[in-house]
């Protein structure tokens, strides 16, 4: 991201903080990444950092962040595989990268190294809808057109839809005091029972184990 760009976010207080971590569960024995959704906007721009499964679900957050002010940090979440997606909006112009991490193998007892692989990359993309303002009710439901250089659609991957949507959202959400993706634990459990065909079951202990461990 360009100097100037990192210097107009700070001027209008967003905070998105796109770094992951690798971090050590001492009782489970175990590595796992970290990362934490944050950002917001103003009428002018927006940045927003938020974190998917590798098929591009919701994940349950470790804890949300009560912080001071808005547009800045709102959740924590850890897990095995994280899939950063991150988004900046200058005006009606949107950029989008997404990320997978993974955890690499562990030689000799030494601490794993990190491994990430570019997914998707949208550059100049453009949805000429105000959704910070005027058409904020269609916030949610649309994303951007990508291009490439030579001017053909660029596709986001179907399996990130959702999130890009979110994230799209998020980007126009000025004052931001929430997390737009991460969800809480009970709201996972809901997007597994919803998977199930749409009928209700109740979730097993694996479930919920496996909610908690990503979360």
């Amino acid at each position: 991201m360009p100097g100037r760009v990192r210097r107009r976010l700070r001027e209008v207080g967003i905070l998105a903080r796109a770094e992951v971590g690798l971090e050590h569960q001492h009782l489970a024995r175990r590595y796992v990444i970290r990362g934490v959704e944050s950002g917001g906007a103003v009428g002018e721009i927006g940045h927003y950092v938020t974190f998917a499964g590798e098929d591009g679900e919701p994940l349950a957050y470790l804890h949300p962040i009560d912080a001071i002010g808005v547009n800045g940090v709102h959740a924590v979440v850890v897990a095995p595989v994280l899939v950063r997606v991150e988004m900046l909006r200058t005006g009606h112009t949107y950029e989008l990268l997404i990320t997978r991490y993974r955890i690499g193998a562990t030689e000799n007892s030494r601490r794993p190294c990190l491994e990430s692989q570019g997914l998707f990359r949208g550059v100049h993309g453009y949805l000429e809808l105000e959704l910070w303002g005027k058409d904020k009710e269609r916030a949610g439901s649309v994303v951007p057109a990508f291009y490439s250089r030579g001017g053909e659609l660029l596709e986001v991957p179907a399996r990130f839809e959702a999130v890009t949507r979110a994230l799209t959202k998020a980007v126009n959400c000025c004052g931001c005091e929430h997390a737009h993706y991460l969800v809480s634990i009970p709201a996972a459990l809901a997007v597994v029972a919803a998977g199930s065909g749409g009928s209700l079951r109740t979730t097993t202990p694996e479930e919920v184990k496996a909610c908690k461990g990503s979360g």
